[in-house]
């Protein structure tokens, strides 16, 4: 497919959006005035690859910015420097492109208003409302309280503002182990929300930043960075998913007590949950690092790079994603609406070739030695301009070893000792005889051509059932099939027991390997990424990492209940 299709298809992904209740709440603040011009957000973590979950949040907040005329902002939530890495930052702008949601206002990053969310720690501290405190992680959970008891308050929480300001200083100076001290919002802790119940703000990090290098030696909690970044940017609906729900408050007291005059709106949607998939980037890194997968975009992959390694296209995720639905309610999607999306989409654009998976020959015994002739055939029926292209057709040819039955079964219409098939745009043929080696195995297939059949029926009238595809011997090229299928064995991976690990329900036939293949000669001008229908077989796409590859998107066959 060419590059200005997908961004026609992406484009209309894009726009083509039904209305959902976050529009409804756009629309509500627009009339009663709270925002003239909508600006959205995307902010991940650079601490691993994006997923298909991480496109849903980018298709809501790039459609939601694009139907409203607005703006969409990257902005890398580099608040964490543990686990931060450049190679996910390069990522997650290339998948971004990639999928053609580009971000209209700007590439931001989190750390670049590490000053200012220091200088807005400093007033909360001297407006008493934010102040250092010693405990321990441990005991700061024993504090808390539970769902159904208040929390306490820390000995530390009176201290003095002058006390509070001289240690946040000695903190930023790095004066101080980490985890020894943390600055905490001072609000409630007796409030039903465990979020409000002053929350850590800042915590003690030597670790040196991607991007900020060794600056600083505290760094800010997402739950405070996050508005501060909105409002500094302009955000005007900070939409992200669900578990941010009962962070909420916490967002809007940030915002409150800092005082921004136009403060953004948080608004939460449900994640996208996928059947036979994980979306746990630490669980996906841990596939990475143990070498379950073939890297962050190996094809069974959910990342999106693993999806484009696979095939898939950005118009047939955001498909999917428009699809799946908009809402607040948890749901669990099946998989097979992705690949119906990809199916629906290839069985239009992508063009039909030949290729056989486990080879055997034919000889063709009443057809000329050193013969060699072209038959002409579609490159897609779908599409007419698509154009055809010629086969060569040999004495010798290949076909499927799964297309012939010695001792056929009831209702085989392949190929079988006496009985007739036609190859795929070719001649009739039929089969005469075998020949095996000395383990029984057969090797060759013998057959009569009916020389008058040249791409048309038997001039007797003779009914034959059964088409077969092939190659010729003289003329085929040789690659490797990669055949993929789910990572795991059961669709709800939330349902595992207390003991269990997904490690448990990893599929040992996720990936079969499929060597000497025989396909037809066109494919020998395959380009990296391009995708093809194989007929009979299902759609494939030429690997982007290995020579002579191809990798499998999805078979012909959709069981999707639409």
């Amino acid at each position: 497919m060419s590059t200005e299709t997908a961004d026609a298809n992406v484009n209309e992904s894009l726009s083509n959006v039904a209305s959902n209740f976050i529009h409804d709440i756009i629309d509500a603040d627009i009339e009663a005035g709270f925002a003239r011009k909508i600006h959205t957000r995307f902010p991940p973590e650079p601490n691993g690859y994006l997923h298909i979950g991480s496109a849903k949040a980018i298709f809501i907040n790039a459609s939601t910015a694009q139907k409203y005329g607005g703006l969409f902002n990257l902005r890398y939530d580099d608040t964490n420097p543990e686990k931060e890495d450049t190679e996910y930052v390069n990522s997650i702008y290339e998948d971004l492109l990639w999928l053609g949601a580009i971000p209209t206002g700007g590439v931001f990053y989190g750390s670049d208003y590490f000053d200012k969310c220091y200088e807005y720690a400093i007033k909360l501290i001297k407006d008493g409302k934010a102040y250092v405190c010693d405990l321990t992680a441990e005991e700061i959970r024993e504090y808390r309280g539970t769902l159904t008891q208040p929390g306490k308050d820390s000995p530390y929480r009176n201290r003095s503002v002058e006390e509070n300001l001289a240690l946040f200083e000695r903190m930023k100076n790095g004066e101080f182990e980490d985890g020894t001290r943390t600055l905490r919002a001072k609000i409630d802790m007796s409030s039903p929300n465990i979020n409000m119940r002053d929350p850590i703000i800042y915590r003690v990090c030597h670790q040196h930043h991607h991007r900020q290098g060794d600056k600083w030696c505290i760094y800010p909690l997402y739950d405070y960075a996050h508005p501060i970044q909105d409002a500094l940017e302009g955000i005007t609906h900070s939409l992200c998913s669900l578990e941010f729900e009962n962070h909420r408050p916490l967002y809007d007291w940030v915002i409150e007590n800092i005082g921004f005059e136009a403060p953004p709106k948080q608004r939460e949607f449900a994640r996208l949950n996928v059947t036979y998939t994980v979306m746990s980037k630490r669980y996906l890194r841990h596939l990475v690092e143990t070498g379950a997968v073939d890297g962050w975009d190996d094809p069974r992959m959910p990342t999106i790079c693993g999806l484009r390694r696979r095939g898939y296209t950005p118009s047939s995720i955001f498909t999917f994603v428009r699809n799946a639905g908009i809402a607040k309610v948890y749901s669990l999607v099946d998989i097979e609406m992705l690949e119906h999306c990809i199916r629906d989409e290839l069985n239009t654009t992508a063009q039909r070739r030949i290729a056989v998976t486990d080879p055997v020959k034919v000889t063709i015994t009443n057809y000329p030695e050193g013969k060699c002739e072209y038959f002409e055939v579609s490159n897609n029926p779908n599409d007419p301009e698509a154009g055809t292209r010629e086969i060569p057709f040999t004495r010798e040819v290949y076909i499927e070893r799964s297309d012939f039955m010695e001792n056929p079964v009831s209702k085989f219409f392949r190929l079988k000792p006496g009985g007739e098939v036609r190859l795929m745009g070719a001649y009739i043929v039929k089969c005469t005889g075998i020949e095996k080696d000395a383990e029984g195995n057969i090797i060759n297939i013998l057959c009569e051509a009916d020389l008058e059949t040249r791409n048309q029926m038997p001039a007797d009238g003779r009914k034959v059932k059964g088409t077969i595809h092939w190659v010729s011997t003289e003329h085929a090229i040789e690659a490797d099939i990669m055949m993929y299928d789910r990572l795991f064995t059961i669709p709800d991976l939330s349902s595992i027991g207390e003991n269990e690990t997904y490690n448990d329900y990893l599929n040992p036939d996720s990936l079969k390997k499929l060597t000497g293949c025989k396909l037809e000669p066109s494919l020998k001008d395959a380009k990296p990424g391009d995708k093809f229908q194989f007929v009979r077989m299902g759609y494939f796409c030429m690997d982007t990492k290995n020579e002579n590859t191809f990798n499998s998107i999805v078979g012909l066959r959709d069981s999707y209940n639409k």
